[in-house]
């Protein structure tokens, strides 16, 4: 077997600020959050990524085009609907599950999606 190539894996630490970019860029409808995908061959927000939001942050509405599954690592994330997600809880979103999140104590987020997110169909 031969040895891994360079080109052939990248190794990050979810402690490591230079690993992450910010989710949206502009600031215009996300700030204080951001995300480390590794795979240089993935499109964004799809297949494995981490999502990481500061204190007091909040995504934006949006519309899963596929199954979305993630695992809270650390801190606390708040569904519009008030369910709250703990460190080691393990979710499933169906596709077109539409819903907006925020966090009071900043959260770190290990996510799988199958599908990119769209805009939601009607305002939350």
């Amino acid at each position: 077997m031969e040895p891994i190539k360079t080109h052939e894996r990248k190794v990050a630490n979810i402690r490591d600020e230079a690993a992450y970019q910010p989710y949206d860029p502009t600031g215009k409808s996300e700030t204080g959050t951001s995300f480390m995908q590794l795979n240089p061959h993935a499109r964004r927000d799809v297949g494995f990524y981490i999502y990481r939001m500061e204190p007091g942050s909040h995504s934006m509405p949006h519309k899963h085009g596929g199954a979305e599954e993630f695992l809270m690592v650390e801190g606390e994330l708040i569904d519009n609907d008030g369910t709250v997600y703990k460190p080691g809880d393990v979710i499933w979103l169906a596709s077109g599950t539409e819903h907006t999140s925020h966090t009071e104590t900043g959260c770190i987020v290990a996510v799988y999606a199958e599908a990119a997110e769209e805009p939601p169909s009607s305002p939350l």
